[in-house]
């Protein structure tokens, strides 16, 4: 992990959404030596199912060598932005460092996210971190080496990063754009960059979206932290980037990223708005609605589609699991060892399973033989994309299309084989 300089001693951070997860991470690392926090967050009282508040982060920030100021902050409210701030730099002789943290999150389509769901992300992501920065800034263009970090992704223009999430998207993408604008705008005077982090970071917000065991795919808050402080104790000329959090880590010398895993060695899950290899497949296909096969065939949809033999499938989905049926083998099931129930949704649904685990393996309809090791919940179409290749497994389960129960260990297993049955469906 990045050790701690000390070329934080004295300065005043104000972040927001600072009372739990990224937020309250950043600070206890400035807070090490020995800064000052604005904790600027809504958490005044014990939430029912999250943990902490202002008052506890407060608590562990002067634990840890920081001084701390708590200050109840909704950035929907500019009033209170402007009071927060009022307050800081009365107590502590000005601002150094903004940390717009504070974030709302809704994965779901256009026609499932209601009207108070679009506000929210709009008004907490765009509108709070221009609102936020805009009150800061006239403090920060006095410090010595300010700085505005947004925690916001690089802007990726991959539509598949807008088609299962498109406000949620424009919301993330309205915070990078101010960095894009501030940087250029203040260049010289304040330094303005994103962060976003290469892998899922175990939070709440992660636990409430992901489930239980979801941790087992994360890093902790930690990486962000020491990213964070990376960039923040940089000059102000350090400006207009777009930082991931392990690339910038990596060029900081760092070698062990097992510290920062949940579960040492456990495969990690990528975060949102990378690009990994396998979701940029048929981009250009499904923008203008004409599926592709591997080989760039033109395919039929629906009762229509043709399999493997060029004979007309009547059922996709049979016609799937017909096909993972021929390929199975006794190396499948040696490497892999698990059983898959999958309860699909739509036409063609109802339960269904791929046993790896049991002889030389099987597929069909119904309850696998034995006990499940993971179960999947997905509509039929979504499975179909899934098992021909059009819809990356993680990006399924991350936009929430794809619901995982049991052992994540194996359904990561699953992905792998997928890679093989590709060329085949």
């Amino acid at each position: 992990m990045l050790p701690n300089t000390g070329k934080l001693a004295g300065c005043t951070l104000f972040i927001t959404g600072a009372s739990r997860g990224i937020g309250k991470a950043i600070a206890l690392k400035a807070a090490k030596d020995g800064a000052n926090i604005v904790i600027a967050a809504k958490t005044a009282e014990t939430h029912p199912t999250l943990p902490g508040t202002i008052y506890t982060a407060a608590a562990e920030i002067e634990a840890a060598g920081g001084k701390a100021l708590p200050c109840i902050v909704n950035v929907r409210e500019e009033q209170q932005i402007i009071d927060a701030v009022e307050k800081a730099v009365k107590t502590f002789g000005g601002i150094d460092i903004l940390v717009n943290n504070a974030s709302a999150i809704s994965l779901t389509g256009t026609l499932e996210t209601e009207t108070k769901k679009v506000n929210l992300m709009m008004e907490v992501n765009v509108r709070g971190t221009y609102l936020t920065s805009k009150t800061c800034l006239p403090y920060l263009k006095k410090s010595r080496n300010p700085h505005i970090l947004n925690l916001s992704p690089p802007m990726n223009m991959n539509p598949v990063w807008f088609k299962n999430h498109c406000a949620y998207t424009i919301s993330k993408y309205g915070m990078s754009m101010c960095v894009l604008g501030m940087a250029e705008e203040f260049r010289g005077e304040v330094a303005v960059n994103a962060l976003w982090p290469k892998t899922a970071i175990h939070t709440a917000a992660m636990d409430m979206l992901g489930g239980s065991g979801i941790e087992k795919q994360c890093r902790k808050t930690d990486i962000i932290a020491d990213a964070a402080y990376c960039i923040l104790t940089k000059p102000k000329s350090f400006t207009g980037n777009f930082i991931v959090d392990e690339d910038l880590l990596r060029e900081e010398g760092v070698k062990d990223f097992d510290a920062y895993a949940i579960v040492p060695g456990h495969p990690l899950m990528p975060d949102f708005f990378l690009d990994v290899e396998g979701n940029t497949a048929d981009i250009k296909q499904e923008r203008y609605g004409i599926p592709q096969g591997p080989k760039g065939d033109k395919k039929l949809s629906g009762s229509q589609q043709e399999g493997p033999s060029g004979a007309k499938a009547s059922n996709p989905v049979a016609e799937t699991f017909r096909v993972i049926q021929g390929t199975m083998n006794e190396e499948y099931v040696r490497t892999i060892q698990g059983v898959y129930q999958f309860e699909l949704s739509g036409d063609d649904g109802g339960t269904w399973y791929i046993d790896l685990k049991t002889k030389s393996g099987s597929a069909g309809f119904g309850k696998p033989p034995v006990t499940a090791d993971v179960v999947m919940s997905m509509s039929s179409t979504d499975f179909v994309k899934m098992f021909t290749g059009k819809l990356n497994p993680t990006m399924a389960f991350m936009s929430g299309k794809l619901k995982i129960k049991g052992n994540m260990s194996l359904a990561i297993k699953l992905e792998k084989m997928l890679t093989k049955l590709n060329s085949k469906l």
